[in-house]
């Protein structure tokens, strides 16, 4: 290795060491600060380096060493008043001695991120406490839930295509059902750590990644409950049942960017043209209202194994139906497949159509149409339920929205060139 690589590595070694020491420095911890990390680390790329030469018991007798070190200090503390009996410094000073170690043999990059990683969780204890605290029961179980769907069910399901039209394939649905539920559970943490503290923007954004059809359910019959009184301001709520119907249209092109990425360029920008004129039409209500009093409704564990199972198989009939109109009816079939997919899920013929997409078996042109028509077929279900679940005022509001969006997107679904390709993503 040469003098400058090898001066590079010392430098990230000690530049690591000092981050977390300066960490646990502020933090009064008793066993190692801001002078013992470093010194940690570069104990450990020092070793690294020796095993080069003399093999690699060097690094093992490092940690021993190390670790015997933590045990004396801890005996040192034996007595004294006010000793803190956690043992995260001391798994700090083990982990930091293995990243200078793998600065040498591993990769650099990767050494950085944990070490970074590691300054970054122990300043975040109180937050990461306050968090768990306000976990109930309810929220362990999503935990565990969501552990089994993704990594207990889905390794041991067969990656073969099985039925008709050789489309079902058992590890590759239930993949689709994992990314779901990680989505819906990110925006369920997001809302228990928020509560109801999540005004206008910020609840109507959680509600599109937990599930739009749902908070549009739950804000449509509040209103309904409340009636004609003034202190309902069916504007705010119009409000975050829009924002919720925009995010879930942000959520489908998430979706298309992690099943099929390489589509993006030509599939995003018909999609993120309605998703622009939707932003702005959230940006002209959000200035117009009066007040910010919104308030998130009690939102369902979206990581239930019954949940799970729903959709997986929503997701494989939406795939079958999506073959076997391709093959006795031709575009007009898919259309059909769409719209009616549409009004139940729009994550399931968004993800299938991807898939198509991504093997090439159907255009790019038709897949984001598809898409599109699926998610236009949703916005018109969810102005469908607040008619029949909410007040009239609230559904006059929604019915504007929605209505200029569903004209916007049958105007790009009809104008869009074919031949556009705005590389905004690069080729």
């Amino acid at each position: 290795m040469p003098d400058i690589e090898l001066f590079q590595t010392l430098a990230i070694s000690l530049g690591l060491g000092l981050l977390v020491g300066l960490q646990r420095q502020h933090e009064n911890a008793r066993m190692a600060g801001v002078r013992t990390f470093p010194l940690i680390t570069v104990f450990g790329t020092v070793c690294a380096w020796l095993a080069q030469d003399f093999g690699g018991w060097i690094i093992a007798a490092g940690a021993l060493g190390t670790t015997a070190l933590v045990v004396v200090a801890n005996l040192m503390q034996r007595g004294k008043e006010h000793v803190d009996i956690g043992q995260t410094t001391e798994a700090a000073v083990l982990l930091m001695f293995a990243v200078g170690a793998y600065l040498v043999s591993g990769k650099t990059p990767v050494a950085i991120a944990i070490g970074a990683s590691v300054a970054v969780l122990l300043h975040l204890k109180e937050p990461l406490h306050q968090a768990i605290a306000k976990l109930g029961e309810k929220d362990l179980r999503a935990i565990m839930q969501f552990v089994v769907i993704s990594l207990v069910i889905l390794p041991v399901l067969p990656n073969k295509t099985y039925g008709p039209y050789q489309v079902m394939n058992p590890y590759n649905i239930w993949l689709m059902v994992v990314l779901i539920v990680g989505i819906g559970l990110a925006g369920y943490f997001a809302y228990k750590v928020l509560g109801n503290k999540a005004g206008t923007l910020l609840g109507g954004m959680l509600g599109g990644l937990i599930s739009s059809t749902a908070t549009t359910v739950s804000y449509a019959k509040r209103s309904k409950s409340a009636g004609n009184t003034k202190s309902t301001n069916y504007n705010l709520v119009a409000l975050v049942i829009f924002i919720a119907t925009a995010v879930s249209l942000l959520r489908i092109i998430i979706e298309i960017s992690v099943v099929a990425p390489t589509t993006l360029s030509r599939v995003a920008p018909p999609l993120l043209s309605l998703l622009l004129l939707m932003a702005i039409l959230v940006s002209f209500g959000f200035f117009m209202k009066k007040e910010d009093s919104g308030q998130m409704p009690e939102q369902e564990n979206p990581a239930h194994l019954k949940t799970a199972l729903v959709f997986g198989v929503v997701y494989a009939l939406v795939i079958l139906a999506t073959a076997a109109a391709k093959d006795h009816f031709g575009k007009s079939g898919l259309y059909i497949v769409a719209i009616i997919s549409g009004l139940t899920d729009v994550d399931a013929i968004t993800l299938s159509t991807s898939r198509l997409m991504n093997n090439k078996t159907i255009e790019l042109e038709t897949g984001w149409k598809l898409i599109l028509v699926a998610a236009l077929s949703n916005i018109a279900f969810k102005g469908a339920l607040v008619a029949i679940l909410g007040n009239k005022a609230l559904f006059a509001r929604v019915a504007l929205l929605f209505g200029i969006s569903l004209i916007a997107g049958a105007l790009i679904i009809w104008l869009w060139p074919q031949e556009f390709v705005l590389d905004w993503f690069g080729k």
